[in-house]
C-alpha cells in the first residue's frame, strides 16, 4: 500500500549545528543516525530534517534569494505537503531508505545564524523531522513514496516446505486476511530449525523495520517444533494475550487446541505472533486476533491517539 507523493530536490548537510547546510547532491541515511557527515544526526527522533520547496518558494516572494539547505533542512522535497503528514507517517526515499515523521516544526530560535541570515525561518512552522528506520543512499531527483498501513512478514517454518515437498497454502492466507491491515514485505520459507528461525525473525524487526510478523508452523510437540524456542529467544517481551485467546478459541471445537505452544511478543517495536500450520488452523486463528491488531499496532509504533503524538515544538 504506497504511492509516490513527491521527489527529492536537494541533499544538504551541515558540519556543524545552527548554519545553512550546504547541497550535496546526494549521500547516504544511517538506520538510527540520519545523515552520514550531519551534525544533526545521531540516536535521536530528529536525525534527518525536510522542508518543502513549496514552503521555500514563499520566501523567496518576498524577495529573498534562497537555495536548498538555506533552513537546515537536509532533505528539500516537492511535491509533498510535508506539515500535513501525521506522525508515523512512513516515507520511502529512493530505493532503498525508509524515514519515519516523528515532529512537525519545532520552536524558533531568532538568534540562530539562519535567522539572522535570512531574517525569517520557515523551518518552524513546515519542516519536518524523521528518523531513519532502514538506511540508503539519496539523491536528488529520487522519488518519496508515501507508505500506508503497516509492514508485515510471514515466516513459514517447514522442513518439507523448505525441501519443495509441500505448497505454502498458510502463507497465503496470511496474506489474504492481514490485507487490511498493510502489505507483506518479506516473506521467508524456512526449514524447522531454531537459529535459522531466530536469526530471520531478527532481521526481520531489526534491519526491515517489520511492524508484525506471522510465523505459521513449528508450534505443536514434535521435536522439530520449534518456532516458539526460536522466538522466545528474541523478544524482549510477552503478548501472551494473543496466544490465550487463540487456544482458548480452539479449545472450543477440539481438546487438541491444548497442545499448541504459540508464543507472542514483542521486539524492539515489532510484534511476533505464532501461528498454527495448517490453513485452516491459520484461518481460524487469525479471525480470534484480527480484530485486535489495528490498537495493538498503533500503540506498539506510536501511530494511534496520545500514543502517537509529539508536540509540535521539542
Amino acid at each position: 500500500m504506497a504511492s509516490v507523493a513527491g521527489h527529492v530536490k536537494a541533499v544538504c548537510l551541515s558540519r556543524e549545528k545552527g548554519v545553512a547546510k550546504e547541497e550535496q547532491g546526494e549521500g547516504l541515511l544511517i538506520a538510527g543516525h540520519g545523515l552520514e557527515g550531519d551534525a544533526h544526526a545521531g540516536p535521536w527522533h530528529r536525525q534527518v530534517s525536510l522542508l518543502a520547496q513549496e514552503s521555500v518558494d514563499k520566501m523567496i516572494a518576498k524577495g529573498l534569494e534562497l537555495h536548498p539547505g538555506d533552513f537546515g533542512e537536509n532533505l528539500t522535497t516537492e511535491g509533498l505537503e510535508l506539515p500535513t503528514l501525521p506522525i508515523g507517517t512512513r516515507l520511502q526515499v529512493g530505493e532503498e531508505a525508509l524515514l519515519e515523521v516523528t515532529q512537525i516544526g519545532k520552536k524558533c530560535h531568532h538568534g540562530c545564524a539562519i535567522y539572522q541570515q535570512v531574517g525569517d525561518c520557515i523551518m518552524p512552522r513546515e519542516g519536518i523531522f524523521t528518523r531513519v528506520l532502514i538506511g540508503g543512499k539519496v539523491k536528488a531527483g529520487d522519488a518519496i513514496v508515501l507508505e500506508q498501513g503497516y509492514r508485515l512478514a510471514v515466516v513459514t517454518a517447514s522442513d518439507k516446505g523448505a525441501a519443495g515437498e509441500r505448497e505454502d497454502k498458510s502463507a497465503d492466507i496470511i496474506r489474504e486476511l492481514t490485507a487490511s491491515l498493510g502489505s507483506i514485505a518479506a516473506y521467508k520459507l524456512l526449514p524447522d530449525d531454531k537459529e535459522t528461525i531466530s536469526r530471520e525473525l531478527i532481521r526481520l524487526a531489526d534491519e526491515l523495520a517489520i511492524d508484525v510478523v506471522f510465523t505459521t508452523g513449528g508450534t505443536g510437540l514434535s521435536p522439530r517444533d520449534v518456532t516458539p524456542e526460536a522466538t522466545l529467544a528474541v523478544v524482549d517481551r510477552l503478548a501472551s494475550g494473543f496466544t490465550e485467546a487463540m487456544r482458548a478459541k480452539g479449545l472450543e471445537k477440539t481438546p487438541h487446541a491444548m497442545l499448541s505452544r504459540a508464543v507472542a511478543g514483542v521486539r524492539g517495536r515489532t510484534l511476533i505472533i505464532n501461528l498454527p500450520g495448517s490453513p485452516r488452523a491459520v484461518e481460524e486463528n487469525l479471525a480470534v486476533i484480527l480484530p485486535a491488531l489495528p490498537h495493538a499496532l498503533e500503540i506498539l509504533t506510536g501511530r494511534g491517539g496520545e500514543c502517537g503524538q509529539r508536540t509540535r515544538e521539542q
